[in-house]
């Protein structure tokens, strides 16, 4: 009986071998990390140049060819932002505005998904086309007639302009019904028969498991209202009502822009934003690939 031939190394095993197969060895990296890591780099540049530039003089800021590394750490920039009497008043302003805007579409966006996800009623397909017909309508388009409302209202040049717009969005509500529907029936139905009402089903069951959707719509609805810069422009002249987008433009003048200023303010002014977004990354991640909104 003659042994049977040996199989060189890193060599496949004869067809109908039931010798166990060596595990292929997975490279730390791929070809799409190559494509990938120089995009990265070229999104995060802007932000690098502007933490750069808030301790550059405005001498280095205004040199061409501009400088890509300052000579020196100069914090006047930072000085003058937080000494402005103001900044405190423009930051708690933008606070306001955006938590208000976040707590109302968590509740009123989670509610309106819920009934469009789980309730049957007359002109309910009907009031979910309109109400995405309406996220296709760009902002200038609807600037004048909220404007108008908000005069009749008496709110114009007060935060209720910037807080009564932003209460709820048609994509908040469109995100929490694609989420919801999502979810299998029968844990509702197990509520239903253990006596629990529709809004305690929504609080008690539906709601923890819609977390990631929680945490997307908190995330993007901060952002928006935060950045804005358009509308409070619009609805707000005294500077006592500034948000901190509009109060740094005070720092641009018709003769003399201070540079550095507007940088350090707006390094300031993204630090929220980075945070919210780091703390809500992986459920925002999670939301996305699972709610079908995914590219």
């Amino acid at each position: 009986m003659s042994a049977p031939a040996a199989v060189p190394p890193g060599a496949a095993p004869p067809h109908g071998s039931t010798a166990p197969r060596a595990r292929r060895r997975r490279l730390p990296f791929s070809a799409w990390h190559l494509v990938l890591a120089p995009l990265s780099l070229g999104f995060a540049l802007p932000l690098v140049w502007l933490v750069l530039s808030s301790v550059m003089t405005n001498a280095e800021i205004n040199r061409f060819p501009p400088s890509l590394w300052p000579a020196g750490i100069d914090l006047g920039g930072y000085d003058y932002v937080l000494g402005n009497a103001m900044f405190p008043r423009w930051f708690a302003n933008s606070s306001v505005v955006a938590v208000t805007a976040v707590l109302s579409n968590l509740v009123l966006g989670s509610l309106g998904g819920y009934a469009f996800a789980r309730m049957r009623f007359a002109g309910s397909r009907l009031l979910l086309g309109l109400m995405l017909a309406t996220m296709v309508i760009p902002f200038q388009l609807t600037m004048i007639p909220t404007f108008l409302v908000m005069k009749n209202l008496g709110l114009i040049d007060t935060l209720g302009a910037l807080i009564v717009p932003s209460l709820v969005t048609p994509f908040a509500v469109f995100l929490f019904r694609q989420f919801f529907l999502a979810l299998p029936r029968e844990l509702e139905e197990a509520a239903w028969i253990d006596g629990c009402s529709r809004l305690r089903v929504l609080y008690s069951v539906v709601l923890p498991l819609a977390r990631p959707a929680l945490a997307t719509v908190a995330v993007l609805t901060f952002l928006t209202t935060w950045n804005d810069l358009t509308w409070p422009l619009i609805a707000i002249n005294h500077d006592t009502q500034y948000t901190l987008q509009l109060g740094l433009t005070t720092f641009q003048g018709q003769h003399h822009n201070r540079w550095s200023a507007i940088m350090a303010g707006n390094v300031i002014t993204v630090l929220p934003v980075l945070v919210a977004f780091l703390f809500a990354q992986k459920t925002f991640i999670q939301s996305l690939t699972s709610s079908g909104l995914k590219g």
